[in-house]
């Protein structure tokens, strides 16, 4: 009745056991399973109008090239990338998606929550005037560890605990702080020019991300925004955004102090914005109208990237270096561990325990 009725085709992981434990989760035959590394062609070739990309973020690029080339509507879990290359070629994929009238979505869930949406019209109608600057953060514990396994390859082990190497998810930086940063590119309407800034590892357990970051993210014009993020257990657990502008300030989605403005009312089928992303996705493709949303997720992993360089090295690293400048020594930078490699049978994993060190001189291809 709504538009949005749509049937399980198929599930596709590249670890059996993942894939069936998954399929006995949503109720899908385990016949419909499709595992391997090459499991993503597979549902490329297949009938399914709308895919659901929840592979590990270096995989993404690749995957959404395929799948936009495929004609599939796609939901693309966020970051969408590990490098700036990643980060461009999903902008390009998101172009050509637009051409063949494809909805991508990207999984901000903050973009389809009523408080943020509310909050982020107030703030185009000067609720709290200029935004002069603010924090971001996300200060919590590690979500999760595997360990390895004798009968696993260096492949398996990367693959199964991907959130705790950089290679794989571009560090929690990225990974899961991208959410906040995601929120400050919103509010201002524009990217960070630059960021400096530090981090490092004392406590964790497995893979080689830092425990904790501190940037400063440039946004010109003096505002400056602080960027923060651990994943320490025991520490405190702070995790939104504030902006203080020339006339008021607010609390991401929630409390904001200024001018009172007029907003459009916003028509939401469900309060939790993960589901009404979803069903946005859904009602913009069938209705003619997709909606789009590679490049600005692609433009706030490449912050996040960018803020992960500065400190994996200590140096000071712009935007335009991932972005616009080929002759910057980020610009064509890729981790170490690529997609071809999972399928041709060649990876090779990183030191474990072994971070980059700001400073150390030392080659950056080493390094990160």
């Amino acid at each position: 009745m709504l538009g949005l009725e749509a049937d399980f085709v198929a599930l596709a992981d590249a670890f059996e056991d993942k894939a069936f434990e998954q399929a006995d989760k949503y109720g899908v035959d385990r016949s419909r399973c499709i595992v391997g590394w090459d499991a993503y062609q597979k549902v490329a070739e297949s009938d399914a109008d709308f895919v659901m990309l929840i592979t590990p973020p270096v995989f993404r690029p690749q995957h959404l090239e395929m799948l936009v080339e495929a004609g599939k509507h796609v939901l693309m879990q966020k970051p969408v990338a590990v490098d700036a290359p990643g980060c461009r070629k999903v902008i390009e994929a998101g172009e050509r998606a637009k051409k063949k009238g494809l909805a991508i979505l990207a999984g901000t869930q903050r973009r389809h929550t009523v408080g943020y949406m509310e909050n982020a019209a107030k703030i185009e109608n000067g609720a709290i005037g200029e935004i002069l600057g603010g924090t971001v953060s996300w200060n919590g514990t590690v979500p999760w560890i595997w360990e390895r396994q004798k009968s696993w390859s260096d492949a398996d082990y990367l693959a199964r605990n991907w959130l705790n190497w950089h290679q794989m998810s571009g560090d929690h930086l990225g990974e899961q702080h991208v959410h906040n940063i995601d929120v400050a590119n919103w509010y201002l309407g524009r990217t960070p020019e630059s960021a400096i800034g530090f981090g490092g590892r004392a406590r964790r357990e497995s893979g080689n991300n830092y425990d904790f970051f501190s940037l400063d993210l440039d946004y010109g014009d003096g505002v400056h925004i602080h960027s923060q993020c651990r994943q320490i257990s025991g520490t405190y657990p702070r995790v939104g955004e504030f902006f203080r502008g020339s006339k008021g300030e607010v609390q991401g989605g929630g409390k904001l102090k200024g001018v009172d403005v007029s907003i459009p009312k916003f028509d939401v089928m469900d309060k939790d914005g993960n589901l009404q992303g979803l069903i946005n996705w859904i009602k913009s493709a069938r209705s003619g109208n997709p909606m789009n949303e590679a490049r600005q997720i692609a433009e706030s992993t490449a912050a996040a990237i960018m803020g992960r360089y500065a400190a994996y090295t200590g140096k000071y690293v712009r935007f335009s270096d991932l972005m616009e400048n080929p002759k910057s020594e980020f610009y064509d930078l890729k981790v170490s561990v690529q997609p071809e490699h999972f399928e041709k049978g060649v990876v090779v994993l990183p030191p474990e325990n072994v971070v980059p060190v700001p400073g150390d001189g030392g080659d950056i291809r080493r390094r990160v």
